[in-house]
């Protein structure tokens, strides 16, 4: 329980108006997550401004509010706590409630093994001693006072982690909670987007160990060098931990692993214990028990039986190797909790061991599925490859989910592993339908599903888990998602794509035209905005069975990550790209008999086949073969015997607002096929329909349908629109730079287009047209900020926009802008913005320009 006055002497704090509430339960940093009598904490960081949000707390049963200015709504019934910042208000709280109660803090540094660590101490302290600790689902310095809440003055030992998410941060955590002992677990790359270097990494955890009193105990990981070379640190006792590492104080030796459980024998000094043995799966896993065992020795607790017999039934961890069945009967290992490079190998390595020694017969399917994993920065690559590179090694399937982890797919790939055992998916719904129908599960399977945490890969477990009821037992079951407020890193401008969105599309598409006409999902300029490479394996896995794009480059990209032909090259083709194109088996668009001579000439010197779909032109006037000179050139065709033709299509002018010349152009397509049927040609693929011709009638599809835009959420025109299950799948989104009143009087931007009438409360966006955010002749108009739509004002700048903001209340630095897409109740559409600037949707998608990162 938190109490109030506990917070007012810490945080030399200001009630307003008469406390309602003395006693609360939990402190809250997400309004949509309070709960009953819960202490709302409104957070204001470069990254965004939660007092907006107070009210809505308020309403959601919070009894108290800890803030920085008054609210501008009755609360009456409340408890209205004013600080001057309330990020340190908590730091000093921390402070305050563990000097109150003298509580001794065991506090656990390092890259990975933290939280279960944290948990085997709690163990083993508790055969004497009344512990509380961390959850280990919070990070950085808001972690801090989430942990202390449930305190009280009857425990004896607070274990905590201290992980720090950006430089600077482990001296304001140690300041609050000045530990007894320290355990450093592992240094390698974790939040290496926050921290450039190791070097960083080390020096945090040298702060740590510096601020030891000599009574204290750090406990090191001996098998890790850099742990290890921190020795030297600290002037207080030191404790070493080790597997097989002879000059460790505690030594596991003899490991076996098992699917149920880890073996070992352990040294101490004289001491021999044979035959012990954990449920916590992995050889890695126990070093977090050799540390809890270290800290219970600094504590008078002996290694006897009573304490070794907790080992044998330590709670499992959710995400941390933790064994589940799965559809089938199949072995599923949940490690989704925030995998890193260095945790995922070892995963692998566990893996590894369930098949070493055994025959043929008896070995179980290995199946290793990999999200992304996060905050690596510049390691990036080198980890994901890594990864990728041992699980080659290893798993006989690998399935990546994201953009990062599709690197250790190529990985893989590179290492030898056949294409078929390697699939790159960019969604949980993906994931499961390749794991469970493209490979299927079977009792012999185990699979472990692994990923960072803003991978969510616990949604893959949950699709494929046996018994539903051990949802209960995956990680972030609740979570703080507004504490990233102090911890994620700010980007001018992004687009966030819906990959849900774009499955969903496709398989509505697919469905309206049926099984007997073939999909082609058009992902030419970068996938209309939208990432050519993610969108083409996600309409691959829904129901797509070709590829079309509009140049060999275009398609490079697309092979080059591992995505495999059908791929049809739209537009023309020089002669100088054809060998590249028969090398990736890629299909050419062929209108021309000059053209396809050259292209036979080079097929034929490599002495390989080329295939082709003719292209007639029906009423675009644009490339195509006339309708009335097509027979001529069919006549030709047989005799360039390198050329195959695969297909025959055309391209309709209006069929999103004119149907009778569509209608007018399918005719003259049937006139051409006619006499080229009758004369015994055939063509796998017939195809005319684009998006706006495939939704607007059946009569359009032949045996093959290329959508473009559709795929992506958007509708051809206002008289031919998108299925109803479909919808956009790109949000392109800014945060606020600066918030000011501008007096009567002030121009606003270049030129002097707008002049302030009276006092106006204005907001600047980091972003402007060499982001693709149009300047002229009409800009977008406005944009959402809160749920609300807010004016351009004056001319957009190279990459600055300014916008009127005095309608809408609180807006700060940080807080989140959609330029395009939906915030609260309100959307600006595609097309919203098309019919403003006088263009088409498909303009406005494709315009983004790549400054605006992809997620």
């Amino acid at each position: 329980m938190i109490n109030l006055y506990d917070i007012l002497e810490a945080s030399n704090g200001q009630l307003f108006g008469e406390p309602a509430a003395h006693i609360f339960t939990d402190f809250c940093f997400d309004a949509q997550r309070t709960q009953e009598a819960n202490l709302f904490i409104a957070l204001k960081t470069d990254r965004g401004d939660t007092h907006q949000h107070m009210r809505e707390a308020m309403e959601r049963g919070a009894l108290g509010l800890l803030c920085t200015r008054p609210p501008d709504f009755d609360t009456t019934g409340i408890t209205v706590i004013i600080v001057k910042d309330t990020e340190t208000a908590l730091i000093n709280w921390s402070r305050f409630i563990l000097h109150k109660h003298g509580t001794q803090v065991v506090a656990v540094s390092g890259s990975v093994g933290k939280s279960i660590t944290v948990e085997a101490v709690r163990q083993v302290l508790g055969t004497r001693y009344a512990v509380h600790c961390s959850n280990g689902e919070n990070s950085g310095r808001l972690s801090l006072p989430l942990a202390l809440a449930g305190l009280t003055a009857e425990h004896d030992f607070l274990v905590i982690e201290l992980d720090v998410n950006q430089p600077g941060e482990m001296a304001a955590m140690i300041q609050a909670v000045l530990p007894d002992v320290a355990v450093i677990t592992s240094i390698s790359h974790a939040h290496t987007d926050a921290f450039g270097e190791l070097s960083e990494i080390i020096a945090e955890n040298r702060l740590l160990l510096d601020r030891l009193p000599q009574t204290g105990l750090a406990v090191f990981n001996l098998d890790d060098e850099l742990v290890a070379g921190l020795r030297g640190q600290t002037q207080a006792r030191k404790l070493t931990v080790g597997i097989d590492a002879f000059g460790a104080d505690l030594m596991a030796y003899n490991v076996v692993v098992s699917m149920t459980t880890t073996g070992f024998d352990l040294r101490f000094g004289g001491e021999r214990h044979v035959g012990r043995w954990t449920n916590w799966l992995g050889k890695h896993q126990l070093y977090a028990i050799l540390a809890a065992l270290a800290v219970g020795l600094h504590y008078d607790i002996p290694l006897n039986d009573e304490t070794l017999r907790v080992l044998t039934s330590l709670p499992t961890m959710p995400g941390r190797m933790t064994p589940l069945t799965g559809l089938n009967n199949s072995t599923l290992i949940d490690d989704t909790f925030a995998t890193t490079p260095q945790s995922a190998l070892a995963a692998l390595e566990w893996l590894h061991a369930m098949n070493s020694g055994l025959p043929p017969e008896n070995r179980s399917r290995l199946i290793f599925v990999l999200g992304d994993m996060d905050h690596l920065g510049s390691y990036s690559q080198f980890g994901h490859r890594a990864v990728g590179h041992r699980a080659a090694e290893v798993a006989d399937v690998i399935i990546t989910e994201g953009t990062d982890a599709a690197l250790a797919a190529r990985a893989a790939l590179d290492k030898g592993l056949e294409s078929g055992q390697v699939c790159s998916t960019y969604s949980v719904q993906d994931t499961v339908t390749t794991l469970r129908d493209r490979f299927g599960l079977a009792a012999s399977d185990t699979v472990i599903i692994a990923g960072g945490a803003s991978a969510r890969m616990e949604q893959v477990v949950a699709a494929l888990l046996a018994d539903p009821s051990d949802r209960q037992r995956l990680a972030r079951q609740s979570t703080n998602p507004d504490a990233a407020l102090l911890v994620e890193p700010a980007r001018l401008s992004w687009t966030e794509i819906d990959l849900d969105a774009i499955a969903t599309n496709v398989r509505a598409l697919k469905r309206h035209v049926g099984e007997q006409v073939a999909l082609m999902a058009v992902v030419k300029a970068n996938g209309y905005g939208h990432g050519a490479v993610t969108v083409a394996r996600t309409a691959l896995l829904n129901g797509a069975e070709y590829l079309a794009v509009s140049s060999v480059s275009e398609a490079l990209e697309l092979t080059e990550s591992g995505i495999k032909p059908p791929i049809l090259i739209l537009n023309y083709t020089p002669v100088s790209a054809v060998r590249q194109a028969i090398r990736e088996n890629l299909t050419l668009t062929v209108y021309d008999l000059d053209l396809a001579r050259a292209y036979d000439r080079v097929a034929r010197e490599l002495g390989a086949r080329l295939q082709v779909h003719i292209k007639i032109d029906t009423g675009m006037g644009r490339l195509g073969i006339l309708a009335k000179d097509a027979l001529n050139l069919f006549r030709y065709l047989p005799s360039l015997s390198f050329l195959e033709v695969e297909g025959v299509y055309t391209h309709f002018a209006a069929a999103d607002e004119d149907p009778e010349f569509t209608a007018q152009q399918v005719k003259t397509f049937r006139d051409v096929l006619r006499p080229l049927r009758a004369s015994g040609l055939n063509f796998a693929y017939i195809h005319a329909a684009n998006s706006a011709g495939t939704l607007s009638t059946h009569e359009n599809h032949f045996n093959m349908v290329r959508c473009g835009l559709a795929i992506y959420g958007l509708s051809p025109s206002q008289q031919v629109r998108i299925l109803p299950e479909m919808r956009p799948a790109l949000t392109w989104k800014t945060v606020v730079a600066q918030v000011k009143t501008l007096p009567e009087g002030h121009s606003v931007g270049y030129g002097r287009t707008y002049v302030t009438e009276g006092n106006e409360r204005i907001a600047v966006l980091p972003v402007g047209y060499s982001d693709g955010f149009r300047r002229a002749p009409d800009n977008w108009g406005e944009v959402l900020v809160h749920g609300q739509r807010a004016p351009i004002i004056g001319r957009v700048s190279m990459e600055k926009t300014v916008i009127s903001v005095s309608h809408i209340p609180d807006v700060s630095i940080g807080d989140e802008v959609v330029l395009l897409g939906t915030q609260g109740d309100q959307t600006i559409s595609a097309d919203d913005v098309a019919a403003r600037i006088g263009t088409i949707s498909y303009e406005v998608v494709t315009g983004i320009l790549p400054r605006s990162a992809r997620r």
